[in-house]
């Protein structure tokens, strides 16, 4: 008989068994093999899998009590996911233990790939922490090369020593701190300058008399305070504004880039704030007068499977109590994804990091078609 290599294993399916006699491990052996024999065709036959090292040693484990019998199974498979969930439903036509009438339901199948993804990431990040010193490749070099070049562009400006870039052109965005005007000089945007607070300085007011001022704000209640204050105490041309729930400080090259091509007149920016201001203030209720969602009926499972369809490769959608998605980001961004109102989360493989970030923000549901360990974790789990 060929043996199943450790390495090959890709799923575990976990079987419980529950028979109403006596029975012994080689009658549950028999049973496997013997009344799933001829049901899926000879290329699918259980006995022939084992001894082509597709299927590997079957785990018994039993009690009896009161003259019936109950366990679980636990059958590796190095088949690929359609192979094993089919040979994991024949299972469950078993309907007879040795002698004995029985019933078998399969508890799970669990990607064990997805468990030692979990386990190299843990230990990656625990390697990375011990490594000595700092040994970059030379793309690395360049990157940080560059952005040091950008940021060295920082300046101050006026007597009250605003942090700022190149100011000569007649165009100026205005930014809250320091941390926000380095994040655009670092994506290639010099012509900035920062508030220092959430005041307009008056050395930034003037500026507003001889150069077109964008204002630059956070994607929060904060930002349309801000917007306020300094639209009162200066001439702005345009305001521009981060993602909903992000700070300028936190964004990418390309997000920045968006944001500042959406930039809209003073009118147009407060007449939306005007529309939204109850999202932050009710911690994200999207719409006026309608209560969130405490649970999801069926037909809202049916909406979170068809997102699930369209789900790419280490992708995760956010969903609020509405069941809009209000963010779309990597599995590796998650956990620095900032979002209100969020009840479900969906990704294709629910790794602890996943797992943890969605508890962090505040998620009631969790839809993933595999989950890593889930253990003490108060998230109800949908399986797509």
């Amino acid at each position: 008989m060929a043996k199943i290599s450790p390495v090959s294993i890709k799923y575990n399916i976990e079987v419980d068994f529950q028979s109403e006699g006596p029975v012994e491990k080689p009658d549950v052996i028999g049973a496997l093999f013997g009344q799933t024999e001829g049901l899926l065709g000879s290329d699918m036959e259980l006995r022939e899998l084992q001894q082509e090292g597709k299927i590997g040693r079957i785990e018994v484990n039993l009690s009896s009590e009161g003259g019936k019998t109950k366990g679980s199974i636990i059958i590796p498979s190095a088949l690929d996911k359609a192979e094993t969930t089919i040979i994991a439903a024949a299972l469950e036509t078993i309907d007879k233990i040795g002698p004995t009438d029985a019933k078998i339901t399969i508890k799970k199948i669990e990607d064990i790939r997805g468990s030692k993804r979990d386990y190299i990431m843990e230990r990656a990040k625990k390697l990375l922490a011990e490594v000595q010193g700092n040994v970059m490749e030379s793309q690395e070099m360049h990157q940080e090369l560059k952005e040091s070049s950008r940021t060295s562009k920082i300046s101050e400006y006026g007597e009250e020593k605003l942090p700022a870039g190149d100011l000569s052109g007649e165009e100026i965005i205005v930014v809250e701190g320091r941390a926000d005007v380095m994040n655009l000089l670092k994506h290639g945007i010099d012509n900035v300058i920062g508030m220092n607070g959430t005041r307009l300085p008056a050395e930034i007011s003037k500026l507003g008399k001889e150069k077109k001022l964008i204002l630059f704000v956070d994607g929060d209640r904060g930002g349309k305070l801000i917007a306020q204050n300094v639209c009162d105490n200066a001439d702005v041309e345009a305001i521009a504004q981060a993602p909903s729930g992000m700070e300028v400080e936190e964004l990418t090259g390309k997000e920045i880039h968006q944001a500042l091509r959406k930039a809209v007149s003073q009118d147009e920016f407060f007449k939306s704030s005007e529309r939204t201001r109850f999202s932050e203030e009710d911690e994200g209720r999207e719409r006026p007068f309608r209560e969130k969602k405490t649970e999801l009926t069926e037909e809202d499972l049916e909406k979170v499977r068809d997102f699930a369809k369209d789900l790419r490769a280490r992708e995760v959608l956010v969903l609020n109590h509405n069941l809009d998605i209000v963010r779309d980001v990597p599995t590796s961004k998650l956990p620095y994804c900032r979002a209100y109102n969020v009840f479900v989360i969906i990704t294709e493989h629910a790794s602890s990091s996943i797992i943890e970030a969605s508890e962090r923000l505040g998620a009631r549901y969790l839809a993933a078609k595999t989950f890593g360990k889930t253990e003490g974790t108060k998230l109800e789990l949908i399986s797509i």
